[in-house]
């Protein structure tokens, strides 16, 4: 396999990990606006239970256009961030009987229904695949080595008379 082959192939996987991601991430996001409503309805005191819901669909739609449009390692860690902070949250809520903190509701459900089940495996499918993502993004030194190779190309150019 050439170079050119196998930089195709890994641009092609890392589009398809991007478009899963996003996926994943939009799933949740509609999810959560869904049930935002009957949340508020049961813990209508303090924040409630809806706006939580409607932040964090806000947070996966942000977090999937980022994926799309700009696709960096740091779009990659934020969108792993929003899918696997909303897994441990609907885990813990099915799970873990978390009291009510200042205006937080307790958000304590323990059974598991399609919708909830859900958003758990989109969050779970956008989590592993930004995380895949991370290794294969590459961070920004390439950069600064091609800037150092321009500084110093000058440098030599400059020394000769």
């Amino acid at each position: 396999m050439t170079t050119a082959d196998r930089s195709r192939k890994q641009a092609v996987t890392r589009w398809a990990l991007r478009v899963v991601a996003a996926a994943g991430l939009v799933v949740d996001a509609v999810v959560h606006l869904r049930l935002a409503g009957e949340y508020q309805f049961a813990f209508p005191e303090g924040i409630g239970g809806g706006t939580l819901f409607q932040v964090e669909a806000l947070l996966a739609l942000v977090a999937a256009g980022a994926v799309i449009v700009w696709g960096r390692r740091p779009i990659y860690w934020f969108a792993f961030l929003v899918a696997a902070s909303a897994l441990v949250a609907v885990v813990a809520a099915r799970y873990v009987e978390l009291p009510a903190v200042g205006p937080l509701p307790s958000m304590y459900e323990p059974l598991w229904f399609f919708e909830k089940s859900l958003s758990a495996a989109a969050e779970a499918v956008a989590a592993l695949a930004s995380l895949s993502l991370l290794p294969m993004s590459r961070s920004r030194p390439h950069r600064q080595a091609r800037a150092g190779a321009h500084q110093r190309k000058e440098e030599v150019i400059s020394s000769n008379p």
